[in-house]
């Protein structure tokens, strides 16, 4: 078993991973703090739901939650293998997770493409292991999808900001995308994180614009609506 710095950024195998738990080992607050809304649900009739991971979840989460179209958020573990983990175990690198945010919103008001581009212009997507002074596989960035529209808007947007990188001096995307049957269970975190901003307005975060602007408008237009169907009237 890895131990150290060298665990932190290299992903175990499943038997090489924490064994975790059964059940949840903590509460999970049932409301979102700014939003009002279910944080596990359940949400209107067609809410979807995509996973995004890009360093350290507080700041990640703040961005979708002030999205239009958005109906609830939440922080969480993902893409590993241990069941029910805890923070703790998580920042060892022995569990495979990624701090995730989970994004459930409305599909009639906002759609992957546009909130796939906060993910890729709000982080440095070609940092492998790591986000800015966060090192380890639970920060790397991932895309985990539920719907195909969201597999489509995951992979257009990827290959047209790595030009985008490219034509600015940067390297290769290293954002994992994989189904989120794939990826399995999103766990909750712990109440502390859920809307963590919200609670300490000048807590640690390490996101922001990275000065470059993802294309949007990718998908044939018979495949998602238009941006002037999907915000609303007062927009």
């Amino acid at each position: 078993m890895l131990f150290g710095s060298r665990a932190k950024t290299t992903l175990p195998t499943e038997e090489t991973a924490l064994k975790g738990r059964p059940t949840r080992p903590y509460a999970v607050p049932a409301r979102h703090e700014v939003l009002g809304t279910p944080l596990e649900g359940p949400w209107p009739e067609g809410t979807e739901v995509l996973y995004v991971a890009m360093g350290c979840f507080w700041g990640a989460e703040r961005i979708f939650w002030r999205l239009p179209g958005v109906v609830t958020t939440a922080a969480g573990y993902m893409g590993g293998f241990t069941p029910n983990p805890t923070y703790e175990e998580t920042c060892t690198g022995m569990t495979g997770h990624a701090e995730t945010v989970l994004v459930a919103y409305d599909p009639t008001q906002t759609t992957p493409e546009l909130l796939l581009k906060e993910f890729w212009e709000n982080h440095d997507p070609t940092q492998g292991n790591r986000q800015g002074n966060d090192i380890g596989t639970a920060y790397r960035s991932a895309i985990y999808w539920t719907t195909d529209e969201q597999e489509r808007a995951a992979r257009a947007t990827r290959d047209a900001f790595q030009k985008v990188l490219s034509d600015n001096g940067f390297g290769t995307i290293t954002t994992e995308l994989r189904s989120a049957k794939d990826a399995g269970t999103f766990y909750y975190a712990e109440d502390y994180h859920q809307q963590y901003l919200h609670k300490n307005p000048g807590g640690y975060c390490n996101h922001g614009p990275n000065g470059m602007t993802c294309p949007v408008g990718l998908l044939k237009q018979d495949e998602v609506p238009s941006q002037q169907d999907i915000l609303p009237p007062s927009a």
